[in-house]
């Protein structure tokens, strides 16, 4: 095998809502056929644009999130375009699709329809919450699924409302999260010979995330609140710093308590004395005993002062280095321009380089997050152009003559 999910058919018919999740697939290796209606999919129409021309054929949003899948165009609300799709699951295993719960039992191809067609077939439905629940029709953009998967409520400072994250989650989220969940499906099919249905809730994609918030409530009674670059809860009425200003930018540094906190903490003392910046009274703490959950905010605020004038001597660079050789952890807040020349990328390989012949150049892409020994993620093509595949699919595969295939064009199914 030169992939690990090679020889799996896939048909992809999802808008913004999932196209991660062919993405993923069709990096491990499966065919994944992108379903769009005639004309286009709307997801195309999303921005940025290559060059800042809006147009159909140029969305950096699309070209993201389709890397390595076919593409054609098909009317599924039509007689023959649903015919068209039942002939194309039985040679498929998996379907994936985001459109409102109950659309596609409505035009007669939801799970019971399509399991009849192929037994072994696996389908994952990616809604906003999910396909059951008083929730179950309601529509959804990324901020409300933030909302209302709790995120929201975590992000931003404590004297102001809860604010977004710039780059949309919620359903990127849902998407990996189903990526996940059929890779699972496919593994059982092979042991059970069963296909499955897949029921992904981005709202429930979206409460996954804030784990690390419910074993305080849990835990002490404590309701994280959000505390922009400070982190709140484990101490009563405290704020501890975690973000702090250098001299070109933000770096993130913790200060722990414990066995591990005791360490570290001491080695920032010396590390801070090394260059006389280190007063007196910080040299004094004895962190072996230093009990954590009971410093007042005043003296947080002492430490917090001292270690924030070290910082904002030096920059992101000098402190990931030199904190690396007094064995502090201090992490730069990376800019996007900084990661995308991260010698570390560069070293793994992480950014593609994407020919486009239409464009007539070629684009850096993200690449993959996982590397396989055995069966590497590859480039297999391109974003597809619309309809791009048509030809290739419905004549070469399904076997429909050049006739039909302008007449179904001609009636608005392809």
């Amino acid at each position: 095998m030169d992939s690990s999910l090679e020889g799996i058919r896939v048909l992809d018919l999802t808008d913004e809502k999932g196209l991660l999740c062919g993405r993923i697939l069709a990096d491990l290796g499966a065919d994944v056929i992108k379903v769009e209606r005639p004309g286009g999919d709307s997801a195309r129409n999303i921005g940025p644009f290559y060059h800042d021309i809006p147009h159909p054929e140029k969305s950096l949003f699309w070209f993201a999130y389709n890397l390595n899948k076919r593409g054609i165009t098909l009317n599924i609300e039509t007689s023959d375009g649903q015919a068209i799709l039942k002939q194309m699951a039985r040679q498929a295993d998996v379907v994936i699709e985001s459109f409102p719960v109950g659309y596609m039992d409505k035009l007669g191809l939801g799970y019971p329809a399509l399991s009849e067609a192929n037994p072994n077939i696996i389908m994952a439905s990616i809604s906003p919450f999910g396909q059951s629940g008083p929730y179950k029709d309601y529509k959804a953009t990324d901020i409300v699924g933030m909302a209302m998967g709790g995120y929201l409520y975590l992000c931003g400072d404590t004297d102001r409302p809860p604010v977004r994250i710039g780059c949309p989650q919620a359903y990127l989220h849902a998407a990996s999260e189903a990526a996940a969940a059929i890779t699972l499906a496919l593994y059982y099919r092979e042991v059970s010979g069963e296909g499955q249905y897949i029921d992904v809730s981005m709202q429930q994609s979206v409460v996954i995330n804030t784990l690390m918030a419910i074993p305080f409530w849990l835990l002490n009674g404590t309701i994280l609140e959000r505390s922009g670059a400070f982190r709140v809860g484990l101490t009563s009425g405290t704020r501890q710093r975690q973000t702090w200003p250098c001299q070109d930018g933000q770096v993130n540094f913790v200060i722990y308590g414990g066995r591990a906190g005791a360490v570290r903490n001491k080695n920032l003392v010396k590390w801070l004395d090394s260059e006389g910046m280190a007063p007196d009274y910080l040299k004094k703490i004895n962190f072996d005993t230093w009990d954590v959950f009971n410093i007042t905010q005043d003296e947080w605020g002492r430490i917090e002062e001292s270690i924030g004038k070290f910082f904002l001597a030096h920059t992101k660079e000098e402190l990931l280095t030199e904190g690396s050789k007094w064995k502090v952890a201090v992490c730069p807040v990376a800019s996007p321009s900084e990661v995308v020349n991260s010698v570390q990328l560069e070293h793994r390989g992480f950014w593609l380089d994407v020919s486009h012949p239409e464009l007539g150049t070629s684009l850096k892409y993200p690449g993959f997050c996982l590397k396989f020994s055995e069966t590497p993620c590859q480039v297999w093509r391109r974003p597809s152009l619309i309809g791009e595949h048509n030809s290739e699919i419905y004549h070469d595969e399904l076997g429909l003559s050049k006739d039909e295939i302008t007449l179904l064009v001609q009636a608005n199914v392809l």
